[in-house]
């Protein structure tokens, strides 16, 4: 700090000494000029000098707002640069700072008619009460995890022919991409999990707590919510909404915001105010998605 203060002194002295050498020099030559012109010019070099003496037109200060000016600029222009790479893969509320997304299609279509409820409670929630594994929709007289199984995998293998358990079959899975060998096993049988596209504790928040034991079976055994999917990312999806977790697969984002929208609207369920921006922030990039009645793979 110091020795800037003694730059800034010696750069004015130096000034100083320069505008005095000039205006002796002008006095010399202002000999042959009017006294009127000779008056004009030194009342305008003696204000000159004051502004000069005061900092008021120091270059060093200029010199220095400009480079911060510029700094400041590059600074921001680099943010919205990383902002406008970044917003297309981060969470929602960072979506917000830019507004709401607006998509178009059957199915924003849908998610347009869905209730939005920003205050939804999971206070009373038992995975239990949605039954899953309990009942026999279809009369087959299968257990619903091998029905979704035998759906959903390839080179389907049986414990008896022509039976329900499923024993071994490959499953391309849909939230990772990956290609996972399934072998019934106590130890094997847990790489391939099923999962509710829309999570049980996610429906009991958005109003399936007001639904009867009948109405919670159901949806909790709905082939339309249920997929096959890789183990290790149905663990790491949790009861999370779209707002906070997509598959890594961005390939089958669109099918699987689809089929949360036809589950929610099925069954009359609410989507948060965050839930509703993810879901339309995928949509934005597929217009033609279809909304799905049932699956089939």
């Amino acid at each position: 700090m110091d020795r800037g203060r003694k730059q800034y002194r010696q750069y004015q002295q130096y000034r100083r000494r320069q505008q005095y050498q000039q205006y002796q020099r002008f006095r010399e030559s202002s000999r042959s000029q009017s006294p009127r012109a000779s008056q004009r010019f030194r009342r305008f070099h003696w204000h000159r000098r004051q502004h000069l003496s005061s900092g008021r037109f120091s270059r060093p200060r200029f010199a220095s707002l400009r480079a911060r000016c510029l700094i400041v600029i590059v600074v921001v222009a680099c943010f919205g640069f990383a902002v406008g790479l970044a917003l297309p893969y981060v969470s929602p509320p960072a979506a917000r700072i830019t507004g709401e997304y607006v998509a178009t299609g059957p199915v924003a279509d849908v998610l347009r008619t869905l209730v939005v409820n920003a205050r939804q409670s999971g206070k009373g929630y038992e995975r239990d009460e949605f039954g899953y594994r309990q009942t026999d929709d279809d009369g087959n007289g299968c257990d619903i995890r091998d029905d979704i199984l035998a759906r959903d995998l390839h080179d389907v293998r049986f414990t008896v022919a022509g039976g329900c358990v499923v024993r071994s079959g490959t499953l391309e899975d849909p939230y990772t991409g990956r290609t996972i060998a399934f072998v019934r096993g106590a130890q094997s049988s847990t790489a391939v999990q099923i999962d509710h596209v829309v999570a049980l504790e996610n429906a009991w928040r958005s109003g399936a707590f007001r639904w009867n034991r009948a109405q919670r079976y159901h949806f909790g055994n709905d082939p339309l919510n249920l997929l096959a999917v890789d183990g290790p990312a149905n663990e790491e999806k949790g009861a999370a909404s779209a707002a906070y977790w997509l598959p890594t697969n961005a390939e089958f984002r669109c099918t699987y915001v689809a089929l949360q929208v036809a589950v929610k609207a099925k069954y009359g369920l609410s989507v948060t105010p965050q839930e509703r921006e993810a879901m339309a922030a995928v949509l934005r990039g597929c217009p033609n998605q279809q909304i799905p009645t049932q699956q089939t793979r």
